[in-house]
């Protein structure tokens, strides 16, 4: 399977829990170190899971369309555009980002490290 395919797979996979709302579902897929880099910073995983599971963060919709594959040994860079919908404490969001990741192989399969996320800018 090439690389591009693995990794949509992953990341499709990886959205349907998001969109779930399932904590421990969507922890699979990142490591125990896991952040998300935004606008607002650094969100590290535990906060991530914690607003999922209280029902701050919720998600109803996520999509993601990958540009770029990029393989060195057990670590891979995925660079993607996504979009995605949901509530954050109660107020609507909707979101068309470009994004960067960073995911490292181990024993269990590639897990996700790092999210950064970028607006999306119409030119």
């Amino acid at each position: 399977m090439s690389a591009h395919r693995e990794f949509d797979e992953l990341l499709q996979a990886w959205s349907v829990a998001i969109v779930a709302n399932d904590p421990e579902a969507i922890g699979r897929f990142a490591t125990p170190d896991w952040v998300l880099v935004g606008s607002t910073g650094v969100f590290p995983r535990a906060a991530f899971l914690d607003a999922v599971a209280t029902g701050r963060l919720t998600h109803d919709a996520m999509t993601h369309e990958i540009h770029e594959v990029r393989e060195y040994g057990d670590v891979a860079v995925v660079l993607s555009h996504g979009r995605n919908h949901g509530t954050m404490m109660g107020e609507e969001f909707t979101n068309d980002e470009w994004i960067s990741e960073v995911f490292v192989r181990g024993a269990d399969g590639w897990r996700c490290s790092v999210t950064h996320l970028t607006a999306a800018v119409s030119g």
